[in-house]
């Protein structure tokens, strides 16, 4: 590598993380009001639990991601071990981001507890695959390693993959996969819970027409990032991978805690009047919020309603 070409990848390293540190920092400040509201102040419950997963750890990986290479210099012995750390981070994210994928998708087909196996059957196997492919990669110095650059002008690491794309693309292919029946299983759900509410002319449940448009959101941004993550394997110009690496060192780490706080914000913003309560334990899952009731009377127990007030007082009831 010429020291112009090094002075040239030095500079897009640098601007890449400058740009990834402002998107992040923006992120956290624009978010940190509602978390306070709806996280710190309100009783703790699992989703709770999982959004703090994927707020500051994915704050910490975009952080280190953005300050390695050639932001602040490391050794590069520290280099090899930082970036070890940061792959196997995505993949530890990835697999919460899923999971609160999976548990939103079981909370929109009624809490059923077919649905909630048959995905975590599914799922359970991506997550064996993920830790195979990672201790394979990022075990061996002959797959992957980290090289200094030393110019008369410049000093810093760079990744170096002495493999092609062919394993990435393989590894993707399940995940992709899985992604898409999460989608078309949340669109299913969708379609039906509209067909049922216009039966008895009802508007759809705020809520589940979120948590699908998520879904779609999130599908399309994980098959963007998989494919990102192949084209690093491959040799690409030095512009073409740094806005890769930008994007793959944000979007997972924006999206994520976002899915889980904008329905919290909706929650606590549409009327309901039992908002003080956990939103996952809330009765607006299952019937509509108080200043819809007049539309529900004449339709009270319709057995075609997936939210009608007689589920609720007979859970109640059973309780």
């Amino acid at each position: 590598m010429s020291e112009e070409e090094a002075a040239v990848g030095l500079r897009w390293n640098n601007n890449v993380s400058v740009a990834a540190i402002a998107l992040i920092s923006y992120e956290y400040l624009l978010l940190l009001e509602k978390e306070v509201e709806y996280v710190w102040k309100r009783p703790w419950s699992m989703m709770s639990c999982l959004y703090l997963v994927v707020r500051y750890f994915g704050l910490f990986l975009a952080m280190v991601c953005a300050c390695w290479g050639g932001l602040l210099y490391m050794p590069e012995s520290v280099s090899y071990n930082l970036i070890v750390l940061i792959e196997w981070g995505f993949s530890v994210y990835f697999c919460f981001a899923e999971v609160i994928l999976i548990w939103r998708l079981y909370a929109i087909c009624n809490q059923s507890k077919l649905v909630l196996n048959v995905l975590v059957g599914l799922f359970v196997p991506i997550v064996a695959l993920q830790i195979g492919t990672d201790i394979y990669l990022y075990s061996r110095r002959s797959v992957f390693s980290v090289k200094e650059v030393l110019t008369p002008n410049t000093k810093y690491c760079t990744l170096s993959f002495h493999i092609g794309p062919m394993l990435a693309i393989y590894t993707s292919i399940p995940i992709v996969c899985y992604d898409i029946l999460l989608v078309v299983l949340a669109a299913a759900t969708l379609m039906r819970h509209l067909k049922e509410q216009r039966k008895i002319k009802m508007r759809p449940n705020t809520y589940m027409v979120m948590i699908v448009h998520y879904h779609i959101i999130y599908f399309v941004l994980n098959l963007t990032n998989q494919i990102l993550l192949v084209v690093l394997w491959a040799n690409i110009p030095t512009p073409a991978m740094s806005l890769s690496e930008l994007f793959n060192g944000t979007a997972p780490f924006i999206l994520a805690p976002r899915l889980i706080i904008s329905i919290w914000d909706t929650h606590a913003n549409d009327g309901c009047v039992h908002v003080s309560t956990t939103f996952a334990d809330c009765m607006c899952w299952t019937s509509p919020p108080d200043f819809e009731q007049h539309e529900l009377n004449p339709c009270v127990g319709h057995p075609e309603s997936t939210f009608s007030i007689d589920k609720d007082v007979a859970e109640v009831e059973t309780a």
